[in-house]
């Protein structure tokens, strides 16, 4: 893990003053690495009957791509408002400053379709928790979730409703 960690960088007073991004294109640009982190993400839900990933917009993707050919499972990205064709089923949801919403396509998935959620990172949880709602109003069954990386001391994981689990490769 210390090789992948080591080339995310941390970024002092970005977006905003007091702020510690998390720069993740040290890491994509080093394949190695990358099909490392890949394979560790999705480690524990090797052998588990996984029909679609789900990955959030926009760093999701990669890594939700990525772990969907791993895990020979399909991929449904839940994307911005306006990004998709109709029809589709949406969800607003409050983030720490404000809110947002996020769509998927009312055919991307099969009622009882077994679901694996991805976002590089963990923070407060909200978009996490809503593309977890937003799975399972179409019928879905999120099995879990798996993250990059998770922060820690914003208590994101609590969050996320019991009954499926949280993969965070990397804690910060």
């Amino acid at each position: 893990m210390h090789s992948i960690e080591s080339l995310i960088r941390s970024v002092a007073d970005y977006p905003k003053l007091g702020v510690t991004f998390r720069d993740i294109t040290p890491l994509l640009a080093d394949a190695e690495a990358f099909q490392a982190a890949i394979a560790a993400m999705a480690a524990p839900w090797t052998g588990q009957s996984i029909d679609q990933v789900a990955g959030l917009e926009a760093r999701g993707f990669i890594f939700g791509v990525a772990l969907a050919q791993q895990l020979k499972a399909g991929f449904v990205p839940l994307r911005k408002p306006g990004k998709l064709p109709p029809p589709v089923r949406a969800l607003d949801y409050d983030l720490e400053y404000g809110s947002d919403r996020l769509e998927v396509r009312e055919d991307a998935l099969t009622p009882g379709s077994r679901v694996l959620l991805v976002d590089d990172v963990l923070a407060t949880g909200g978009t996490l928790a809503a593309g977890r709602c937003l799975l399972e109003s179409v019928g879905a069954s999120v099995i879990g979730a798996s993250v990059l990386m998770e922060l820690d001391a914003l208590g994101g994981r609590q969050r996320w409703a019991a009954g499926s689990d949280i993969h965070a490769l990397l804690h910060y």
